[in-house]
């Protein structure tokens, strides 16, 4: 009959210890895990910028006592571009959270009309389910704001929908410093729709995908995104930590100020490790020149 020996007292003393530590850890974890509406606002305050387009601007940047209450985009040829109320108080407080969440994922409303440009449906169908619900509690959470912006207008014909309806979970891949993980934020932060050229399709993900290109006129004087590709003409004579600076601060590493409309002061809520997979992602980019 095979011996069993226990262990002594001072070796059960220590197991009991670390059993009671590592229940602590855990429940430590638990209670500091992000509620639905905090990993919302962490999304649309941080890494998807919301309010760069949803919120008034001033002489100083957005206006946040109007936080997400609209304001007009763009005005050109092809379209007024109107950002929508998008707190309580908007007309976002009459759908259903459902409702809600395919407008921003899909660009479709409850009514069945298409949402149009400059909203990156194209980057966004890939938000996730979990950060998609978020999302919208957040919204739900937000300060209501009394205003009416008004409602684009388009001279350009709009598509039918910007994709087959999304049907089966989405999933986003596990949050670390990996360059897989820097993908799904440089979704949610729609990079490349202003990285790549603008067709009348939208923005070109084949040959032109994040060799820059498109050009933003505002009080600023005109912009123009750059190449994010690992190429000389765009990302390759920059080190991690001056390409995070620019992302983060809109500063060069020489010191001068980048133009908007990049959404500097959101980005640079990003965590360090968020930033380290975003870096990661864009290194991961083959390089190729200015178009």
């Amino acid at each position: 009959m095979p011996l069993t020996l226990s262990p002594p007292a001072a070796s059960r003393g220590l197991i009991a210890t670390l059993t009671v530590v590592a229940a602590l850890i855990a429940a430590s974890a638990t209670a500091r895990a992000e509620t639905p509406v905090e990993r919302g606002e962490s999304l649309v305050q941080g890494i998807m910028a919301c309010g760069n387009c949803h919120t008034p601007m001033g002489p100083d940047g957005p206006v946040m006592s109007q936080d997400l209450s609209g304001r007009l985009v763009d005005k050109n040829d092809m379209f007024t571009a109107i950002a929508p109320n998008i707190t309580p108080a908007g007309r976002i407080a009459e759908w259903s959270d459902a409702e809600l969440a395919r407008a921003i994922r899909e660009g479709i409303r409850p009514d069945g009309s298409v949402i149009g440009p400059p909203m990156p449906f194209a980057a966004y169908r890939d938000i996730s389910d979990e950060d998609l619900a978020a999302v919208v509690a957040y919204l739900r959470s937000v300060p209501a704001v009394e205003a009416d912006p008004g409602q684009s207008t388009y001279a350009i014909p709009l598509p039918p929908a910007y994709g087959p309806p999304l049907e089966t979970p989405v999933t986003a891949p596990p949050a670390g410093a990996t360059a897989e993980y820097g993908r799904y934020l440089a979704a949610l932060g729609h990079c490349m729709e202003c990285h790549s050229p603008m067709t009348p399709q939208g923005p070109d993900w084949g040959e032109g995908f994040a060799r820059g290109g498109m050009e933003f006129h505002g009080p600023w004087g005109v912009s123009h995104a750059p190449n994010l590709t690992n190429h000389e003409d765009g990302l390759a004579g920059y080190s991690d930590a001056e390409l995070a600076a620019i992302i983060g601060t809109g500063t060069r590493p020489d010191g001068a100020r980048m133009l908007p409309p990049m959404p500097y002061g959101y980005f640079g809520r990003l965590s360090d490790q968020d930033m380290e997979a975003l870096v990661l992602y864009l290194r991961s980019i083959p390089g190729k020149p200015d178009l």
